[in-house]
């Protein structure tokens, strides 16, 4: 496993610079691009497979998928077309499973949540008090999924808006796969007052 999430780093001063904060280990982030392109393939796909359409090295692809199953992510599949799949679809995958998967729980400091890792945690004025801005942090990468972290389809600008047609019928504007998959729960109804459930969208689908 990856080292926890760091945190916060002092400046530098010997090389006239500031180090990296809340910085993710690579593992972590190789692990985000693998479970996209893991969704992107919708079915199952082997390490080296994985590998060469993420251009990560086989044997850390191989490293992250094994942590990933462990942690219920991605389920493993024996056999001649054995490989991996998503256990569950990228929109139901909170950014923060990833990183507890990899690097552990977040933990801005040594104290935080009552852990005990420091010296002075008994007599600090400071105990107890980044236990809410951990937290902070981590209900706010909570509340993104991993959905979200799919690039934009190609040819389309990240962060762009959705083209409209300038004649007098206008092109349905682009949307995220996170509002594709809750599009797909919708039902409409019919002229007889019943109900048609709309078409399912693969919410794991990444173009």
């Amino acid at each position: 496993m990856g080292s926890r999430t760091r945190g916060p780093r002092r400046q530098d001063a010997t090389k006239g610079g500031t180090e990296a904060m809340l910085r993710l280990s690579k593992l972590t982030d190789y692990a985000v691009v693998v479970l996209v392109q893991l969704g992107a393939a919708r079915d199952v796909a082997t390490s080296p497979r994985l590998a060469q359409e993420t251009g990560i090295p086989e044997p850390t692809v191989a490293k992250v998928l094994k942590a990933l199953a462990g942690a219920g992510l991605v389920v493993s599949q024996r056999g001649a077309r054995g490989g991996y799949r998503l256990a569950r679809p990228l929109h139901a995958i909170a950014v923060t499973r990833v990183i507890d998967a990899i690097d552990g729980p977040i933990s801005l400091t040594a104290c935080v949540d009552g852990a005990l890792g420091c010296e002075a945690q008994q007599s600090c004025r400071m105990r107890g008090r980044w236990d809410a801005v951990n937290r902070a942090i981590r209900d706010a990468l909570g509340e993104i999924t991993l959905a979200d972290m799919c690039p934009p389809p190609r040819g389309i600008a990240a962060g762009a808006p959705p083209a409209l047609d300038s004649g007098p019928a206008l092109s349905p504007p682009t949307l995220s796969p996170s509002a594709l998959s809750k599009s797909a729960l919708s039902t409409s109804a019919t002229p007889n007052g019943g109900a048609v459930s709309s078409p399912a969208v693969a919410p794991e689908a990444c173009e």
